[in-house]
């Protein structure tokens, strides 16, 4: 399933386009399947659905909910899991209660709302629920504030406010229930926006990311343990600050990350030896170990 409703259709298409053409390379016989409204229909037959969507619908929870109607097998997380990390919100306060790190935060739903009371600039304001950096704004200057929550408002009618974290912008892929190297991003001009992270050439991605392996693996169990706090299954992509002491700060959880030519995680992937094929591959055994289990 590729494409879509939401305002990351484009990604998708390419996701998909990607992951059917090496699904065919392996011999699967693939049927692509665009559900740009609730009309859809499987494919008689259909042993596994590969969601390569992303963004609402797909990420959601909402065509998870669907294809669990019909007792379809699909890959990745389940419904609850996908509706609890599509909302920002709902993310945080999982890790808190989890006790994994990540930044200070509080909610608005008002353009009209004032600067926070105690909070110093800079802050990140983003739409509670939408992906690939959809509505994401910062806030260098308290006169910018009413600015970057209208904008953010234009793509949900909720906003998260979160401090700013100084430090190292990484990813860690979760894989089965193993994070795979620490991905490092490093956009070559301002922050890793919509348009650095889907124009080839326009960000550095360093993989493994160079640091000692005490950090290292303290940015893979803070990324794993948020996975877990969602409830994540198969697979995933969590978004982690490092500052400079070494400190991880989870940033949210990325239930179907992009399999396009420059996403992240068959970038860490083949850092651990899975070429783009194979980790294709992996995800459906993921999906077809479930039918094992019910059975």
């Amino acid at each position: 399933m590729l494409g879509g409703p939401s305002a990351e259709r484009e990604v998708s298409l390419r996701s998909g386009a990607a992951v059917a053409g090496a699904l065919r390379s392996l011999g699967h016989e693939v049927h692509e399947l665009d559900p740009r409204d609730e009309s859809w229909v499987l494919p008689p037959k259909t042993n596994v659905v590969f969601l390569a969507l992303h963004g609402t619908y797909g990420e959601d929870g909402t065509v998870q909910r669907r294809l669990d109607e019909l007792g379809a097998l699909y890959t990745g997380c389940d419904a609850e899991a996908s509706r609890i990390a599509f909302d920002k919100v709902l993310t945080k306060q999982r890790c808190v209660e989890a006790r994994v790190p990540t930044a200070k935060f509080l909610v608005v739903n008002s353009e009209k709302i004032p600067w926070p009371k105690g909070w110093q600039p800079p802050l990140v304001v983003k739409p509670v629920r939408q992906g690939s950096s959809v509505g994401l704004q910062f806030v260098e200057r308290i006169e910018d504030w009413q600015k970057a929550l209208a904008e953010a408002l234009k793509f949900d009618s909720e906003v998260l406010i979160e401090e700013k974290i100084v430090g190292r912008e990484t990813t860690v892929g979760i894989l089965g229930d193993e994070p795979l190297p620490i991905v490092e991003v490093r956009p070559k001009v301002g922050s890793y926006d919509y348009k650095n992270k889907y124009t080839a050439g326009r960000t550095e991605y360093f993989c493994p990311a160079e640091f000692d392996s005490a950090t290292t693996k303290r940015v893979q169990a803070a990324a794993l343990g948020a996975f877990q706090a969602i409830g994540g299954r198969d697979y995933a992509r969590v978004d982690v600050m490092v500052r400079d002491g070494g400190e991880p700060m989870v940033l949210e959880v990325n239930t179907l990350p992009g399999m396009t030519e420059t996403s992240l995680l068959p970038k860490a992937a083949a850092a651990a030896g899975l070429n783009y094929a194979q980790l294709c591959q992996r995800m459906v055994e993921l999906a077809l170990k479930r039918k094992l289990v019910t059975v």
